[in-house]
């Protein structure tokens, strides 16, 4: 059964910077803990990614699995699906942007179903660190100053 969560966060810039970093999939890796590795395997009309593959870390274990985008609500938000995943059946999810004078008001919505063998309790605890870990470590790689 997937665990739902959603949560939402304040960052001290504009949509236009969240939307910057948040789609520069390659960079995950510098500024989001649990992501090892990024693969583009397939790019929109626009360069985006469409398809891409994550390796990240959690759980004490290693996953692979990769995601289809869809920007069709672009620039208020953006969604994606699991493609496929090892030890993962479903990370459904999305962004939506809410500009807020000097800042923007991110959502994030995630449904995460682990195929590991593991208690709800501590599937939903894994759902909401997923969720509070990405969305710290994107404020604070959004409002990091520019190299």
């Amino acid at each position: 059964m997937a665990e739902q969560a959603s949560e939402r966060i304040r960052i001290d810039a504009t949509r236009e910077r969240c939307l910057e970093v948040v789609l520069d999939f390659e960079r995950y890796p510098d500024w989001a803990r649990d992501v090892k590795q990024v693969t583009i395997l397939e790019r929109d009309e626009e360069g985006r990614g469409a398809r891409v593959e994550f390796r990240a870390a959690g759980l004490g274990k290693s996953f692979r699995y990769t995601l289809q985008y869809d920007y069709s609500e672009l620039p208020t938000a953006f969604s994606w699906e699991l493609l496929e995943g090892e030890g993962l059946r479903r990370l459904d999810g999305s962004y939506r942007f809410e500009p807020e004078e000097d800042s923007t008001r991110v959502h994030y919505e995630l449904a995460v179903d682990i195929a590991i063998p593991l208690p709800g309790l501590i599937k939903r605890r894994a759902a909401g660190m997923i969720m509070g870990t990405a969305l710290k470590e994107l404020k604070k790689a959004v409002e990091a100053p520019s190299p």
